[in-house]
């Protein structure tokens, strides 16, 4: 099978695997064909990876150093937009009796990297299968030193916005990302002669203009260290005091830039059960129970009212856990990746934010709940949770 026949034959498979998009790039010569590539060091020079160390790796400016002989990059997309509202629209107001969170919509059901990489390995089982001769291919998610996203806009998927993100013309960027490097040869999706898509933006700024912390420094470039989702998830120590104000009721990510983008108005909905909002007291809702066949009831955590989901989560719950109750409830879930400490501290900024008046119900439990956390052996939930509490009290 020529090259061409064999592009036409994994985007064909991967379509039949479940992903809604997929493309070829070339990995030879990636450095002067991925532009975006080559301002990288700059970038990290600026300081805008924060503590991010791992994104100074220099495979990450070059495709080829990935695998030994790498001829092609295939990049998948799978939508996970579900149908809740952006938070947008729908973030609880200030002064709100019961205080709301923000779980950032990715976040809200399994975690991805898992359900990409089954994909993924499977979409690999099946080009061994077909193929018998000798090749190479490692599948990525987010943890391998390629950047999605570049690779993605040059095998075809969409082109780079203002925010950075990958937009799909029909999709809009609700889009998870994986990779697979392979020493196949491959026909690129995009011919010689052809360019990626063009970038529709426009002179549209809505999502620099609605960032609560200015983390875009120009059109396309983001100083990360000011992003929401970098602060609540990414950073281990103390939030900056003078973003805290900034980051409003967020607890894991942010969605304002892509919320506002006008490529996801008409972004479709994801069908798939694991990207839908899990319960927020640990019970499986119609998503897959994990690969451990354990119960869905084994995961119950009191503490929420009923029928309650990760889509604006309370905080008086989210601050409350405990490290075992962290660890149930959020079992195969990208909110882990924030740890414990990180949630609560999050969680102890958000109520300091909420605008609690003295007259509501939930006033009196809030103030006591801060108190005690500002007891707790760990000096980062004990500082940001005083922080919250001469907030609300001022």
């Amino acid at each position: 099978m020529d090259p061409a026949h064999k592009t036409s034959w994994i985007c064909d498979h991967a379509r039949a695997v479940g992903f809604d998009l997929c493309g070829v790039a070339p990995v030879h010569g990636a450095p002067g064909n991925f532009a975006e590539l080559q301002h990288l060091p700059e970038w990290l020079e600026r300081g805008h990876a924060g503590e991010m160390n791992y994104l100074r790796d220099p495979r990450r400016a070059d495709p080829a150093l990935v695998m030994d002989a790498a001829r092609s990059l295939i990049v998948v997309a799978l939508n996970y937009n579900s149908a809740q509202p952006y938070s947008t629209e729908a973030a609880p107001s200030p002064g709100a009796d019961s205080p709301r969170g923000w779980i950032s919509r990715y976040a809200w059901g399994d975690d991805y990297h898992e359900i990409l990489w089954q994909k993924l390995n499977a979409l690999v089982a099946s080009m061994h299968a077909e193929w018998p001769e000798p090749f190479d291919a490692r599948a990525y998610v987010d943890t391998g030193p390629i950047i999605e996203r570049v690779a993605a806009k040059y095998a075809g998927l969409g082109w780079l916005a203002k925010n950075t993100c990958l937009i799909n013309q029909d999709l809009g960027s609700w889009l998870f990302l994986g990779v697979i490097i392979t020493t196949l040869e491959l026909a690129p999706s995009l011919a010689p002669h052809e360019s990626p898509a063009p970038d529709r933006c426009g002179t549209c700024t809505l999502c620099l203009d609605s960032c609560p912390t200015q983390a875009f420094t120009a059109p396309y470039v983001l100083d990360a260290s000011r992003c929401i989702s970098y602060l609540t998830i990414e950073l281990r120590t103390a939030i900056p005091e003078d973003l805290r104000p900034a980051l409003g009721n967020a607890v894991i990510g942010c969605d304002i830039c892509q919320d506002v983008c006008p490529w996801n108005r008409k972004s479709p909905f994801t069908p798939l059960a694991p990207f839908q909002p899990r319960a927020a007291n640990g019970k499986a809702n119609s998503r897959a129970v994990s690969a451990e066949n354990e119960s869905p009831t084994e995961k119950v955590i009191d503490g929420t009212e009923p029928g309650a989901t990760l889509f604006a989560p309370e905080l008086e719950w989210l601050a409350s856990l405990t490290q075992q109750q962290f660890s149930a409830t959020f079992r195969n879930s990208p909110v882990k990746r924030a740890k414990w400490r990180g949630l609560v501290r999050n969680a102890c900024v958000a109520l300091g934010n909420s605008n609690s008046s003295r007259d509501s119900s939930s006033y009196a439990r809030i103030i006591t709940l801060l108190e005690n956390l500002v007891a707790s052996t760990d000096e980062l939930i004990a500082e940001h949770a005083q922080w919250a509490l001469e907030r609300l009290r001022n």
